[in-house]
């Protein structure tokens, strides 16, 4: 079972870097290489505990529908976010934030089982891993990037 441990500082509260990571109208900028969009359950906003949203994508060529719900919320501390249906046979992804002087890390854990047995492991090794790595570091530079840019507007006016 593949697990994925990021960090990202980003120079704004936390408070702030919270929101924008459960922001569902802010996921649908940093993954718009994929035409990911919310088609059902909460499809734009925050998302809050007990939610859930329908994801539709194209990956590896395909389009794909996932469905995942919020199941666990302590805020601004973190909140997780759980498969409900999709094509992984599971996947769990926390959302950790820590206040770090005037900025907040951002500590993601995203642990998942590829369905079809010995050959979705197979297929972790050779590609799904470092796959979702990369969309999981795409997602923490924009919401870097609005968190940053945000906290400079506030300190430009």
């Amino acid at each position: 079972m593949p697990v994925i441990r990021l960090e990202t500082f980003i120079d704004a509260p936390k408070q702030t870097v919270f929101d924008l990571a459960r922001s569902i109208d802010l996921h649908q900028v940093s993954t718009a290489h994929t035409n990911e969009k919310a088609v059902a359950g909460k499809t734009s906003g925050l998302i809050e505990l007990n939610e859930w949203v329908t994801w539709e994508a194209r990956h590896f060529g395909i389009v794909q529908k996932l469905t995942s719900k919020i199941t666990a919320m302590n805020a601004p501390d973190y909140f997780v976010d759980e498969m409900v249906s999709g094509a992984f046979k599971s996947f769990r992804h926390e959302h950790v934030f820590e206040a770090r002087g005037d900025g907040t890390l951002m500590i993601d854990v995203f642990t998942y089982i590829s369905p079809l047995g010995v050959f979705g492991k197979l297929a972790d090794q050779l590609f799904l891993e470092k796959y979702m790595s990369t969309l999981l570091v795409q997602r923490n530079k924009v919401v870097k990037e609005y968190a940053e840019k945000r906290e400079l507007n506030k300190a430009e006016k």
